[in-house]
């Protein structure tokens, strides 16, 4: 009786695993999008930044250390 019940339980019908992988695709479709999204919004930001003279700046004001980081120990 009770190992009948416990296969009745666990069998899943056809139509209950295609909801199921239909749900977890969808969940999945969702994160890709907001990821292309969020790709694509970066790329442009950093085109904007690369294009204004922070960059070339912060590039040319970096003084090349000698020795060590914290002093001549």
């Amino acid at each position: 009786m009770l190992n009948s019940l416990i296969t009745y339980i666990l069998i899943v019908t056809t139509t209950q695993l295609t909801m199921i992988l239909i749900a977890v695709a969808s969940i999945f479709i969702v994160f890709i999008l907001i990821a292309i999204i969020k790709m694509y919004k970066l790329k442009a930001e950093n085109k904007k930044l690369m294009r204004t003279n922070a960059f070339k700046d912060y590039e040319t004001s970096q003084e090349e250390y000698s020795g060590h980081l914290y002093g001549d120990n």
